[in-house]
């Protein structure tokens, strides 16, 4: 049966409504001639007006299989007549609206098994989705439907039977939604945690370093939360897990050895060929995981990791004001990858011939090129640079080599064409580069890390932050806009405190309770869950909440940490129950696989276990003061907080942490306090007694 369609009008010469957004993601698809529309009432209207199915695509401007799919389906002229004919097409930048990424990526797992990006949904023109994927070429291959088949097919039917399809759609909306509805809760004890942990171990990729099969992605978090267990007297296999994973992706392909930096995931067990993308959200988490490793280990070449990443990060992501951008693409001059891949040509150029023998070797490039398949198609006789005989011994012996081939290859690559960097500045991301850089700039005494974070703080503060708690999601352009989300206030008062901890200058400290306030005050459900999005933020098909621990922590975990830090540094049993109540409402879910919730447990970890604070009284600049604070500032004490009062604004500190009043310094000089449940020991001046005091776990 043949169904009448309406005709939709042309994309115009200047291209579609795409033209006027800021998110790089939207203006890439602006000259498409799919007739996009932004998420909004308009498109949904239109839908309603013209009784079509929502064509939703949701991704973001770094990512390789979004990039493939707009060239194959969305610059099509066939593809984008069937879509401008029989739907209403919307683009969303995933990282501008995670809200919405995130209730249709529900969906999709739900309906699929699996997710990723691009992420495809079909909906009614009310928004109930009816059909979910990822990606979908023109033609239909491989088992998978091509958008020519498939969409005709989902129109003809929609024109048909329309009443089925929002049957459908109201089915799958109240199954994903219900998912996410407080429930019963259970103790969560410290044998969970063993429990987790050993999932953990008993996954590991003894021969090539990480967990499970591939692909593999850093999980920074899963080694965080190892290297807390091995230090509360958990199993070798931990730390072996833990050093194993950090070599492993330091000497493969994953990491850029020539720029410093990580790429987002490897396509392979031997963490050689990645996906190419470098994400501001993955360069925080592995620098503070290598960090500790450094802090465990003394490992040089993990403290060298850590500031080669950093340094990248101050290089090629921060913007001029003093924030950091999202991410660089894995494409340049049309193909993943080929910025970062050497011929033996190109190295002997740059390098000369006996400098370039032993890049080669160093390296493990080939004549012919170390690579295979499509990536070996990016450049002829390309080499990914990577460490084939790993980071021990002997190659931390050719640092000196390293690093001259280095400097001369990373002024040689600066004249390429780069990847495309996405210049949004995201305040939850940024939040995980101040945690980042102030805890970087403290453990390894690099001030102009701390200086970098403090730069980034203010101006969060001053162009996303309302000055009343309230946040904005994104500055692109010299605009800030969309409100901001629960991994907004999370991540950024984590950030603030942990500069707080860096820096101990209090007025971080209160930004970050101001910020924490409104977490709770505004994204908290009736059983101390934490939502998505805040209580007065845009209805969606339902109100999501993110708990699983992915490539970085969820918001739930880093509100769960920063409550019940607040409440070690405060002891204001407001951020304990607070945090008690966020733990018991994901109870759960972490019991039925613990070891997806790393890093929720690890801030669990500081309620069910025994945790420690230490206040140093003296003086800030004194000498004597600093080296009391070194000791706690440069090691690994995940369950120590650290407080600093000093006679000037002791006072002001009080008022926050009453606690400390009577903890002051002595006529001989500073002295530090370690506490354990806000009861102290007598006071000690020496710092290696304090050292002895604080190096085994509580």
């Amino acid at each position: 049966m043949a169904v009448a369609r309406r005709e939709r009008e042309p994309v115009s010469s200047q291209g579609n409504r795409l033209c006027g957004e800021k998110s790089p993601y939207l203006r890439q698809h602006a000259d498409n001639p799919v007739n996009w529309f932004p998420w909004g009432k308009g498109a949904f209207d239109a839908a309603i007006n013209e009784k079509k199915l929502v064509f939703l695509s949701i991704g973001y401007s770094t990512c390789h299989w979004c990039h493939v799919m707009a060239h194959e389906s969305f610059e099509d002229d066939e593809v984008a007549a069937l879509l401008n004919r029989d739907y209403i097409s919307i683009k969303v930048d995933r990282e501008e609206r995670p809200d919405i990424d995130q209730v249709y990526m529900d969906v999709c797992v739900r309906l699929t098994g699996s997710g990723g990006w691009p992420l495809t949904a079909i909906l009614t023109p009310e928004g109930l989705p009816v059909f979910a994927g990822t990606y979908f070429g023109k033609q239909s291959r491989f088992g998978r439907p091509g958008l020519v088949d498939l969409l005709p097919v989902l129109a003809e039917r929609w024109q048909l039977e329309p009443d089925q399809f929002i049957e459908v759609g109201q089915e799958v909306a109240q199954r994903v939604g219900e998912s996410g509805r407080d429930g019963d809760s259970v103790e969560v004890t410290p044998s969970l945690l063993e429990i987790a942990a050993s999932q953990l171990v008993a996954s590991y990729d003894k021969e090539h370093g990480g967990f499970g099969p591939a692909p593999k992605f850093p999980r920074p978090h899963d080694l965080s939360f190892l290297l807390g267990r091995w230090r509360r007297g958990g199993d070798v296999a931990m730390f072996e897990a833990v050093e194993g994973t950090l070599e492993a992706m330091r000497s493969g392909g994953i990491y850029d050895q020539v720029g410093g930096g990580f790429h987002r995931y490897s396509t392979d067990r031997e963490w050689f060929v990645p996906h190419f993308e470098k994400m501001l959200y993955d360069q925080a988490g592995l620098a503070v995981a290598y960090l500790e490793g450094y802090q465990v280990t003394g490992r040089q070449l993990f403290a060298d990791t850590v500031q080669e990443t950093l340094d990248y990060v101050l290089r090629d992501l921060r913007a001029p004001q003093g924030a950091f951008f999202c991410a660089e693409d894995a494409d340049s001059e049309g193909a993943e990858g080929s910025f970062y891949l050497w011929s033996e040509g190109e190295l002997q150029s740059v390098l000369g011939a006996e400098l370039a023998s032993t890049a080669m070797k160093l390296y493990g490039a080939n004549p012919g090129g170390n690579l295979e398949g499509e990536m070996a198609a990016a450049k002829k006789g390309g080499n990914l640079l990577h460490l084939p005989g790993g980071i021990g011994s002997e190659a931390e012996e050719q640092t000196e080599h390293r690093q001259r081939i280095n400097s001369q290859l990373l002024a040689a690559r600066s004249r390429r064409t780069r990847p495309h960097r996405d210049e949004k500045i995201l305040t939850a991301w940024n939040g995980m580069m101040i945690s980042a850089l102030a805890r970087a700039g403290a453990g390894l005494a690099r001030p102009d890390y701390v200086d970098a974070a403090v730069e980034a703080s203010r101006f969060l503060l001053d162009n996303l932050s309302d000055g009343q708690g309230r946040l904005l999601r994104r500055w692109a352009d010299s605009e800030a806009a969309i409100g901001g989300f629960a991994e907004d206030y999370a991540f950024f008062a984590k950030g603030l405190l942990d500069l707080h901890q860096a820096t101990l200058d209090i007025s971080w400290l209160q930004h970050a309770l101001r910020l924490a306030d409104a977490l709770h005050l505004r994204f908290t459900s009736d059983s101390g869950a934490l939502f998505d999005t805040a209580s007065d933020g845009e209805t969606l098909l339902f109100r999501p909440r993110s708990i699983f621990d992915g490539a970085h922590l969820s918001a739930t975990s880093a509100g769960l940490d920063l409550y019940a830090r607040l409440f070690l540094l405060t002891a204001d049993p407001v951020w304990e129950k607070r945090a008690q109540a966020l733990l018991r409402a994901v109870s759960v879910e972490i019991c039925r696989a613990p070891a997806h919730f790393s890093g929720l447990l690890q801030g669990g970890a500081l309620l069910i276990e025994p945790t420690r604070e230490v206040v140093v009284a003296g003086t800030r600049h004194s000498s004597e003061t600093s080296r009391l604070l070194d000791v706690i500032q440069r090691s690994f004490l995940p369950e120590t907080t650290l407080l600093l009062v000093e006679p000037e604004h002791g006072d002001d500190l009080c008022r926050l942490a009453p606690h400390v009043k009577d903890m002051l310094s002595r006529e001989g000089g500073p002295v530090a306090y370690l506490c354990q449940g806000f009861s102290c020991q007598q006071p000690v001046s020496d710092p290696k007694m304090l050292y002895e005091m604080v190096r085994n776990a509580p």
